[in-house]
């Protein structure tokens, strides 16, 4: 299980880790199945130990933005252990995917068990506050291409010395993510690949070498 690699349980001792993993109920869902619906109550952290979902927030129009593609030691849902608030977005996976789940009181009792937990908890929250935060600066402040650089750059990992995004994005996927068209970033990816700091292979986008500045 890969629990142990995610940010929000990064620090837990083994004991306070094989506590965590115990909570945990393994399920699988089918391409386009709705995990969670934005204002729904529900209670649980999902962590994807396989396939790919997709966060998002919708008007009664239907229009979506992207908030994020999330792929294999990722998680969602992490509010619902700390508030009773409705969920403030929604998620529905884009293939197969696998899931961890981790209900609220199952949570908490184990806290109440392993104090040390909270603090790390806390932590592993505390770090997403700030890379949400960072996220929102980009949309307000970028320009379209340079949202595009940060977003591929903020989802990518290190590879063989090089920059891989391992969720397989469609141009749809990240236009909505970066606010803008289909065809604005189709233009900018195809740039990126004329100019050589870019592959694209079966939509996994590697980073060859420093994105320019602008474009």
């Amino acid at each position: 299980m890969v629990l142990d690699k995610i940010s929000l349980f990064s620090g837990l001792s083994e004991p306070d880790m094989e506590a965590v993993t115990k909570l945990a109920v393994m399920r699988s869902y089918p391409k386009n199945t709705m995990i969670l619906c934005e204002g729904d109550h529900s209670d649980s952290l999902y962590v994807v130990l396989s396939g790919k979902v997709k966060v998002y927030l919708s008007d009664d129009e239907g229009k979506e933005v992207t908030l994020n593609v999330q792929g294999e030691g990722e998680y969602f849902g992490e509010l619902a252990l700390l508030d009773n608030a409705p969920r403030s977005a929604s998620v529905v996976t884009l293939e197969i995917t696998k899931l961890a789940v981790i209900s609220k009181p199952a949570f908490e009792e184990c806290m109440r068990k392993n104090p040390g937990i909270s603090l790390k908890v806390s932590q592993g929250l505390a770090r997403r506050l700030r890379d949400l935060s960072e996220n929102v600066r980009s949309l307000a402040l970028m320009d379209v291409y340079g949202r595009v650089a940060h977003t591929l750059l903020d989802m990518s990992e290190d590879k063989d010395g090089k920059k891989v995004i391992p969720q397989k994005l469609t141009q749809r996927e990240i236009a909505s993510m970066v606010g803008a068209s289909r065809e604005m970033v189709s233009r900018i990816l195809r740039d990126l690949s004329i100019g050589g700091y870019i592959t694209i292979s079966n939509k996994i986008i590697t980073i060859n070498e420093r994105l320019p500045a602008g474009w």
